[in-house]
């Protein structure tokens, strides 16, 4: 049996709101990874993935159980990992070969034996003969390599990596995936397990022998999938999109198997909109409409060149309003969302306001509040403190946005931007 590395058991992650109240991250987490292991973390946007890998480096402490390295509970950072980024992170007045070094800034080793280490980590990423070079003079796979080479020079057990190919162009992304896949299947790099969180579903089919899918917020493990799919793999065969399409099925479950699969909804009086505006989630339902048929969400996301981070938030609110339902990986219009997407504009906003009272308790709570008043009006910062209560404050200001640019399509308000006052409208209530 292959040795355990790295456990978390029971980890949670949570802070506090303006001295009133924990806003949980992380709950019960619990996972094993093993020697020989290519993990990937999925999950929806804003869920904790990267809060999570933060906590396994001990770049950030967890608030609830604990994390173990090799058997030994990790109180700092944790010796055992090297971590790649997202944003690349280099020093810009340093070159390739000073960037690398870095890795080896608390290493025992002579200033000769760390250059010979550097210079062989720089050779097997790809840089040879950029060693000199400074970060400016690099492309953004080119800088990539050298976060990569800076977390392998100091040989970790488990390599983490951030989103590390998300911001690079598809080309660029695919050729450093390949490259890693073959250092690591070829076992040219000493690292014996690999971390890597990702927001795309078909790179973690074609990355990873196993795939953790994390639920929104509090953040729970809802599946944990094996991937023993052969090397190398074919995006294109059956089996490889069978993996992608489970997928897809697993993350518009929720909170796990006992949620119905066509809810993502988090349970009632904490409801919060996803990161969608109320124009592009109409524009939605009319393309699915369009349609005329249940669809394979993996082909809906591929027919529209969208990457799960802008998808997931338009099917949460489309299921969110009860306009459509999500089941074994296919989404389909209910009766509601056929009638909104054949509906003229007034009409449309009528349906629109009446599902968003009666499936979002937030709405109904700012407009009994507004109807409260004698002028139907209130501030802006009103409401944001009423959103601080249980919120970080950059949510709250994002979530109390969203809620403003949906009452306003459904007519349910009117907001000036001069004055940032809301206003019940005349013909509500």
């Amino acid at each position: 049996m292959s040795k355990t590395l790295l456990e978390l058991q029971s980890v949670g992650r949570s802070f506090m709101a303006k001295d009133r109240k924990d806003t949980v991250i992380l709950e019960n987490i619990n996972l094993q990874v093993n020697e020989g292991e290519f993990l990937a973390i999925l999950g929806p946007s804003g869920s904790g993935k990267s809060t999570l890998l933060r906590i396994i480096a001990g770049l950030i402490p967890s608030t609830a159980g604990k994390v173990s390295y090799l058997g030994q509970e990790i109180r700092g950072i944790n010796p055992g990992v090297g971590m790649v980024f997202q944003s690349f992170a280099l020093f810009p007045w340093l070159t390739v070969l000073e960037n690398v070094l870095m890795g080896l800034q608390d290493s025992p080793l002579s200033p000769t034996e760390k250059e010979k280490k550097a210079m062989w980590v720089i050779d097997i990423v790809g840089l040879d003969g950029f060693e000199n070079a400074y970060p400016k003079e690099l492309s953004g796979g080119m800088r990539q390599r050298v976060g990569i080479g800076r977390a392998l020079v100091g040989e970790p057990d488990i390599l983490l990596m951030d989103e590390a190919f998300s911001a690079l162009d598809v080309l660029t992304a695919e050729n450093l995936r390949r490259d890693l896949l073959e250092l690591w299947l070829e076992k040219k790099i000493p690292t014996k397990a690999i971390i890597l969180v990702t927001h795309g579903i078909e790179e973690a089919v074609y990355m990873a022998d196993r795939a953790v899918i994390l639920s929104t917020r509090p953040a729970a493990i809802i599946q944990d999938i094996s991937i023993p799919l052969p090397r190398w793999r074919d995006k294109k065969s059956p089996e490889f999109l069978a993996y992608v399409d489970q997928i897809y099925s697993f993350m518009t479950k929720g909170r796990g198997p006992a949620v119905p699969a066509q809810v993502l909804v988090p349970e009632p009086g904490n409801v919060l909109l996803p990161a969608v505006s109320a124009g592009a989630l109409t524009g939605f339902l009319e393309l699915l409409e369009d349609l005329q048929e249940k669809t394979d969400l993996y082909k809906l996301a591929e027919r529209f060149m969208m990457d799960i981070e802008d998808f997931f938030p338009l099917i949460e609110g489309a299921n969110l309003l009860g306009f459509t339902q999500v089941a074994d990986g296919d989404i389909e219009l209910t009766e509601a969302g056929r009638r909104f997407a054949e509906m003229a504009l007034l009409d449309r906003k009528e349906l629109f306001r009446d599902q968003l009272l009666l499936h979002v308790p937030l709405v109904k709570r700012i407009a009994g509040l507004l109807r409260a008043k004698a002028n139907r009006r209130l501030p802006k910062e009103f409401f944001l403190n009423l959103l601080e209560q249980s919120l970080e404050p950059n949510k709250a200001a994002a979530q109390l946005d969203l809620l403003i640019g949906w009452m306003r399509y459904a007519e349910l308000i009117d907001y000036d931007d001069d004055t940032e006052l809301l206003r019940l409208e005349e013909n509500f209530g």
